[in-house]
């Protein structure tokens, strides 16, 4: 019995060791992530300035150029990284930093990016988009009601969502009414689509439906522009700008639209749904397509904003002075405010932010703020998108000026 018993023993001596070292691996592998997580891989730096960046770890850091060291290591307190370049030290648009745990451990690289100062005029008003896609986009398909009455849907399974229609029978189809006056005269014979596919182009045949109003259909949905309310995000000194923080896409299919022309507009806010967790509010408003109203031209569509060149200033912000221009390093934890024209007219809002991630991939991520303006969470919930925000980093009295999430942030 007592045999037994100390073999049962030994074997949970074996098993207690075995998950206290399989504890401890797992303690170190997390501690190596959470460190390599809390140092970016790339930095940006203005001309002239030092690197000194808080990430909460306790490394330091020496500038170095391919395998020559240009500055010595100087420990820092509060996990600080702080370079001091050395006398042969030359600056240059990149150069790099070697992070030390404890000044000892080399853990990582930072890849530093010289940049000339920048200023911006934060916006935060609203404007009205129209967009005019390059080619019709298909967004589905649909049953036609033929003579008889049957339904049918000559074409499911054979165009896609997201395909976009580039010929007819070798006709090139540039808009909505070229194509339903193609297909009106098609006698019903079968037709040809060019689509281009994600990459790929390709050929596919439909035959029309004769619809109980007399009229040759396809059975596909189409659409060849796009009209939107968002907000103004920044003006440079060249009256060049930013707006959304997010990309044109198709409300239906999700996919950015790729852009043939489009401009912005003045417009009137008529309606704001209110944000729910984890899904921001939305704006509704009225736009005036006059040329009156056209504040300027959208040249580029990307999955972070649109850009493009002001015709003119917007009137209320004729009077709002530029800022420089700072990076997602120096964000710092506390109070900023976001600057929106939720109720008609542009003001700042309260929030407090919460969390940054200096390593994060995105170009839209990075930070987490809660709003705590009572106004603001009474009038949208929280967030509506296309939002700017400010703070001032240094407690000097002079606000930065920064660009990320949907966002701008300007810090107290």
């Amino acid at each position: 019995m007592s045999d037994m018993l100390q073999k049962i023993w030994k074997k949970f001596q074996r098993s207690r060791k075995i998950v206290g070292y399989t504890g401890i691996v797992s303690c170190v592998i997390f501690a190596y992530v959470l460190l390599m997580n809390s140092i970016p891989d790339k930095m940006y730096v203005e001309r002239g300035k030092k690197p000194d960046c808080s990430f909460g770890v306790p490394v330091t850091g020496t500038i170095v150029a391919s395998t020559e060291v240009f500055a010595t290591q100087q420990p820092v307190r509060n996990g600080a990284i702080k370079v001091t370049p050395g006398i042969s030290y030359q600056p240059s648009d990149t150069y790099q930093v070697v992070c030390k745990l404890f000044g000892v451990v080399p853990v990582k690289q930072i890849s530093v990016q010289e940049v000339s100062k920048k200023e911006l005029l934060p916006a935060g008003t609203n404007i009205g988009i129209y967009v005019k896609n390059k080619q019709i986009m298909i967004i589905g398909t649909g049953e036609v009601t033929d003579e008889s009455g049957a339904k049918q849907e000559p074409a499911k399974n054979v165009v896609q969502s997201g395909d976009y229609l580039l010929a007819v029978d070798g006709e090139k189809i540039e808009t909505k009414d070229q194509l339903v006056k193609k297909i009106s005269f098609c006698e019903g014979k079968k037709v040809k689509l060019q689509l281009l596919r994600g990459r790929e182009k390709i050929e596919v045949s439909i035959k029309p439906v004769l619809s109980q109003d007399g009229v040759y259909q396809l059975g596909i949905w189409v659409r060849d522009d796009i009209a939107g309310v968002g907000t103004l995000t920044y003006v440079t000194d060249t009256m060049d700008y930013g707006a959304l923080g997010h990309g044109v896409t198709d409300a239906d299919i999700g996919s950015l639209i790729d852009v043939e022309e489009g401009s912005i507009y003045q417009t009137t806010i008529l309606e704001i749904r209110k944000g729910q967790r984890g899904q921001p509010g939305e704006m509704s408003g009225m736009i005036n397509y006059n040329e009156e109203y056209k504040l300027g031209t959208i040249e580029e569509n990307t999955n972070v904003g649109i850009y493009g060149s002001l015709t003119h200033m917007p009137q209320e912000l004729e009077e709002v002075k530029a800022m420089p221009v700072t990076y997602k390093e120096g964000i710092k934890k506390g109070k900023a405010q976001i600057i929106s024209s939720v109720e008609g007219s542009r003001r700042a809002y309260d929030i407090e932010i919460e969390q940054t991630n200096y390593h994060s991939q995105g170009n839209n991520k990075g930070i987490q703020f809660r709003v705590t303006d009572r106004t603001l969470l009474e009038d949208t919930g929280g967030i509506v998108q296309g939002m700017l925000v400010r703070y001032n980093r240094s407690n000097t009295g002079n606000l930065d000026f920064i660009r990320v999430l949907r966002c701008l942030l300007l810090f107290y």
